[in-house]
């Protein structure tokens, strides 16, 4: 069984295209899921991996006034007077 390789729980390893796989339980522990995008930033010689941020995240519930209750309708024809 030529190149097999033995492999350490909570390892990985850097592969000739830089890429990692990533252990499932530390993926889970951190809740996150496939799809996910993430920020990788240094921290002294660490990488970093934080969820990216979505900018429409940000702007969910920042409109005053406006909810799923809103009737968008009414307020068009406001404008349209």
């Amino acid at each position: 069984m030529a190149g097999k390789v033995k492999r350490r729980r909570g390892f990985t390893r850097v592969s000739r295209k830089h890429q990692v796989t990533l252990p499932a339980d530390a993926l889970r522990a951190a809740h996150i899921k496939p799809g996910d995008e993430l920020h990788v930033t240094v921290d002294g010689g660490r990488l970093v991996l934080t969820p990216a941020d979505d900018p429409l995240e940000a702007l969910i519930g920042s409109a005053p006034g406006l909810s799923a209750d809103t009737n968008l309708e009414a307020l068009r024809d406001e404008w349209e007077r």
